[in-house]
């Protein structure tokens, strides 16, 4: 029997290889643009945050599924260099998730998403040990009868779930219910709770699914949490933008990050700020992962923007 060794984090989730495009601008409909260069870069929401948590001196282990092909080879050295250990379910034949990102003058990027069917996680080709032989699981919804028996066996377990959800997948709200800190994109909340009011619906989230903290980030607005006694605004910090690919992915890193040190909620959430604000900096979802050191550096000398969502805003 297989001895699965200890770690600090386990991800469940999504990995892509991205084809960034930069470009002088948006293309408008029925316009011809001309380009300059392509990077194709190892990607994907979980793949990514768990790489960045790696990079900052936590034990990881990946679980996901890759194709036979040229893209499954870049994320396996991906993954071996940083040092995950990756648990990879390969499709003989099968071509792994791509993404093609067109980034424009300002940094915004915009993703194209190609998966092939083949490429769904499915409940029964997940081991518990993976999972159950961690400290904190992190997961997406996308595969999400697949994260939600992970996230099960980790609530059965006594271990954290940590969850990055955008959209509201069918059977979405079973793996809501066993997840203890959602952090959601700026619409997931609102659309799920039915709520146009985002303090409203984090607030309702979190009283309906019992998790112990909600929290919607906001792009250069930051980031709103609500952990059932506070509700906390963290403004985005004002660094020059490259590229935002992968800029939500980061601040789930940091997040995870400040949780496994235990740091108080403003901190954690300063923290994960500061790191996708540095990701913003370079090109990749990858690019700009930076030592703690200089994340700490910047939270100290980099001023923020004025956010629009200030908390009167969500009165």
């Amino acid at each position: 029997m297989t001895e699965w060794p200890q770690v600090d984090l386990v991800g469940v989730g999504l990995n892509a290889t991205d084809t960034l495009i930069p470009l002088p601008a948006y293309p408008e409909r029925g316009s011809k643009l001309e380009y300059y260069a392509a990077s194709v870069m190892p990607g994907g929401q979980v793949a990514t945050t768990v790489v960045a948590c790696q990079t900052w001196g936590l034990r990881t282990r990946y679980v996901g599924k890759l194709g036979d092909d040229d893209a499954a080879r870049l994320h396996e050295e991906a993954f071996r260099r940083a040092g995950v250990e990756a648990q990879l379910i390969k499709v003989p034949g099968g071509v792994s998730p791509q993404s093609l990102i067109l980034v424009d003058a300002g940094g915004e990027r915009t993703v194209l998403c190609r998966r092939d069917e083949h490429m769904t996680l499915k409940p029964e080709e997940l081991r518990r040990e993976w999972v159950t032989n961690a400290r904190l699981l992190h997961l997406d919804g996308h595969d999400t009868a697949a994260a939600t028996l992970a996230a099960s066996w980790a609530r059965a377990a006594g271990i954290p779930v940590v969850a990055d959800l955008d959209d509201t997948y069918p059977g979405i709200e079973e793996l809501v219910a066993n997840v203890d800190y959602l952090i959601v994109s700026k619409d997931f909340s609102c659309r799920l709770m039915d709520d146009s009011n985002l303090d409203r619906a984090l607030r309702r989230m979190l009283s309906r699914y019992g998790c112990k903290l909600s929290a919607a980030t906001l792009g250069e607005d930051g980031v709103l949490a609500w952990n059932g006694k506070q509700l906390v605004h963290c403004a985005a910090f004002r660094v020059p933008v490259v590229d935002t690919t992968g800029a939500g992915d980061i601040f789930r890193a940091g997040f995870i990050y400040g949780l496994m040190q235990e740091w108080p909620l403003e901190r954690q959430l300063d923290f994960s700020c500061a790191a996708a604000a540095m990701n913003c900096m370079a090109q990749g979802a990858r690019g700009g992962i930076q030592a703690v050191g200089a994340i700490e550096n910047l939270r100290s000398t980099v001023a923020r923007y004025e956010s629009a969502y200030g908390l009167s805003a969500f009165d």
